[in-house]
């Protein structure tokens, strides 16, 4: 029993010892996460925490004093309604602001009267917003804000007060956009922005994010076509002969109203047969479950899906492939382009166009026996649109509602 304590008062010193050693040549404490106490209480506010050494302030003892800074709440609280996924979120916040602390950077200025540049702010911003985007998301973040910040070094602003970069400035930056792209890209452009400029707002590097006050530009949208049904079935035919692995695909987004870039992400861990259901990160949701209909799921009974990390789709069929999730959707949109020419489609018909096609389709059946609220009500469940009224605009665009005959009233 001595023998016990000893070593384990032994234990305490050592790691003690460690921790001041550790805390002694650090200027910060590691980031912790606070997730609502034991019970993982999702009502509470989740946030990270930690704390860092004071540029003046100092001990009795002439040491620098470890000050606990504001916590970060960074909208994982708003973001994340479920236990996985707000501890998956919040795990990557804390990981990215410890990542930062390693760096270099510090929540206070390196002289007291010094401000952040405009270039360290805005990779600050990027690197607290990687952790609520998706790989391909946070790839066109970091390009658009890349090409702003070399606007800024040319007009000497990058290594200037983050607070010299105004409304004017990034006005004349999306100008520039303008006249060499397109409305859209400007406004896609416009939109990262703001939502980095946010951030600095939040963490009061900035005293307020006036990107909000940049208006968009009306944009025309492109359409998307939909198929007729002869011209659903000659391209299913086609398929069947010259390219299965392209009609399964296909198949995905016309009974399973997947985007081409969720089909892309299915492993076989996703697909469950037993069930009827598979698993897909969607546009809207980390994690959405859904139904495989019978007339889909009858094509991937014969499919090797024992590997959980192989790919649905690949070139080649079920198995592994090192690409990029971006890469991967351009294959797949490249290889139906030289079908849909050899077919005689343009540029208004695309993959996407299938999802269009038999949503249209399913919301023409449904209209026959029911009320446009009933029909309505059970298309959300198939199609996974979060709220009727994105469902109702979605239905719009594309016209899936058309009036019956109405002659009889023109004369």
């Amino acid at each position: 029993m001595h023998f016990t304590v000893h070593f384990f008062m032994e234990s305490i010193l050592t790691k003690l010892r460690t921790e001041y050693k550790a805390n002694s040549l650090n200027k910060y404490t590691k980031p912790k996460i606070y997730h609502g106490g034991k019970s993982f209480d999702l009502t509470k506010r989740w946030y990270v925490y930690y704390s860092f050494e004071h540029p003046t302030k100092v001990t009795e003892n002439g040491h620098r004093l470890m000050i606990q800074q504001p916590p970060i709440y960074y909208n994982i609280n708003r973001n994340y309604k479920t236990k996985t996924e707000r501890l998956k979120a919040i795990k990557q916040l804390r990981n990215n602001i410890e990542s930062l602390l390693k760096d270099g950077w510090t929540p206070y200025a390196l002289e007291s009267e010094a401000r952040y540049t405009a270039k360290a702010a805005l990779n600050f911003a990027l690197k607290l917003k990687k952790s609520t985007l998706k790989k391909t998301s946070y790839d066109d973040y970091s390009n658009r804000l890349s090409h702003f910040l070399e606007y800024l070094r040319k007009k000497g602003l990058s290594s200037a007060d983050i607070n010299s970069v105004n409304k004017k400035t990034v006005n004349d930056f999306l100008n520039s956009l303008l006249t060499k792209s397109s409305a859209r890209n400007r406004n896609n452009t416009r939109s990262v922005l703001s939502a980095l400029f946010t951030i600095l707002e939040d963490n009061e590097l900035i005293d307020n994010n006036f990107i909000k006050n940049i208006k968009p530009l009306k944009t025309t949208s492109t359409r998307n076509k939909t198929y007729t049904g002869k011209g659903v079935d000659d391209i299913y035919k086609y398929l069947e002969k010259e390219d299965p692995i392209m009609l399964l695909f296909i198949k995905f987004v016309s009974y399973n109203f997947l985007r081409p870039i969720e089909v892309c992400r299915l492993k076989s861990k996703d697909i469950n047969l037993k069930e009827s259901i598979l698993h897909i990160d969607t546009k809207t949701s980390a994690a959405k479950t859904k139904r495989i209909p019978s007339i889909l799921l009858k094509e991937l009974i014969d499919l090797d899906l024992s590997s959980e990390d192989d790919f649905l789709f690949t070139p080649t069929g079920v198995g592994r492939w090192e690409a990029e999730e971006r890469n991967r959707r351009d294959h797949f949109s490249k290889r139906y382009k030289k079908i849909k020419t050899i077919l005689g489609y343009g540029p208004d018909h695309t993959i996407y166009s299938f999802r269009h096609t038999f949503i249209t389709k399913l919301y023409r059946d449904f209209r026959k026996t029911q009320s446009p609220f009933e029909a309505k009500s059970n298309l959300m469940l198939i199609t996974g649109h979060s709220t009727m009224t994105a469902l109702e605009k979605y239905l719009r665009d594309i016209d899936a509602e058309l009036p019956s005959d109405y002659s009889d009233r023109l004369k």
